[in-house]
This record gives C-alpha cells, sequence and structure tokens, in this order.
C-alpha cells in the first residue's frame, strides 16, 4: 500500500507521525481542506505528466490550473497528464494519494511558484485518506524537487 510506502519514507526523517489519516476521502483538493480545516488553496496537489523524458510530477497549490503556454515553454512539449489508470504503475501512488514522496524511481518533481505564498501546505501521503502538513522547505526537502518552475495560472 502506498501509504506505508510514505510512512516508511518520512520515518528516516522521524516525522512519520506527522501523517493524517482520515475515515474519509481526501482524494480532492475541497475534501482534503475540509477534512483539514483549510482553504482549498492550501492544499498542495500532485500532477502527473508525460514527457519525452518519461513521467514528471508537478506539485501546485490547490488553487491554481496548469497553463498550457507555461508549461510548453519549460517542458518543451504540450501538456499530456498521465492516464489515470497508468498513474499507480509510472508515478507509484493511486489516483487521489498522488503526492511526491516514495515515488518511482526517475520520477522527477518539480515545485510550481504558486506554493511560496503560504507557510505550510498540505500534500497527500500515498492514500485517498491522507495528508501531511509540511512547511514549504520541508516540502523542497522531502520532495527532492529538481526545481521551482512557474507554470501555473488562476492563483494570483
Amino acid at each position: 500500500m502506498a501509504i506505508e510506502k510514505v510512512r516508511s519514507f518520512f520515518k528516516n526523517f522521524g516525522i512519520e507521525e506527522k501523517i493524517l489519516e482520515y475515515d474519509q476521502s481526501s482524494a480532492t483538493v475541497e475534501l482534503a481542506a475540509e477534512l483539514v480545516g483549510c482553504e482549498p488553496k492550501q492544499i498542495a496537489k500532485s500532477i502527473s505528466f508525460l514527457t519525452d523524458d518519461g513521467p514528471i510530477l508537478i506539485v501546485t497549490a490547490g488553487d491554481a490550473k496548469i497553463a498550457n503556454p507555461k508549461y510548453k515553454e519549460k517542458f518543451h512539449t504540450k501538456a499530456k497528464m498521465v492516464p489515470g489508470e497508468q498513474v499507480e504503475e509510472l508515478i507509484g501512488h493511486g489516483v487521489g494519494g498522488v503526492c511526491p514522496f516514495a515515488i518511482n524511481d526517475g520520477v522527477k518533481v518539480f515545485l510550481d511558484v504558486s506554493l511560496k505564498r503560504f507557510d505550510t501546505v498540505f500534500p497527500a501521503a500515498g492514500s485517498e485518506n491522507s495528508v501531511i502538513e509540511l512547511t514549504i522547505s520541508e516540502l523542497e526537502k522531502y520532495s527532492g524537487a529538481s526545481e521551482w518552475v512557474d507554470v501555473c495560472k488562476d492563483w494570483e
């Protein structure tokens, strides 16, 4: 189960107890925000894309949307999401629990600048009913992000 991979990952840093699990689904930005008690924009959503170099994850603020022109300028290809039925195989977590922790080898992670306006954010933790609260510097550290990117719109 992917949440156990994430729990094991965070155990290496001594913060596995920060994972919050719920009886209800936190699989969407709105559901997660309601459960956590924050604004939807503070949910860090991980979106998976296919590129010529393989699958990538872009972690964005909950209120941000991918801006196709910005994406194409950065990655030199049209934004093509990983089909839902391939997400778990290619990324390592199923839809609703995708996060940038304990993912498959070779998946590059990018953090969108839309996240930088928050002190803490809530990404998923590997399952449809889990999140973890992290500071932006913790997110940067634990995600192993390749770099910060500016590929979103509608959040400013």
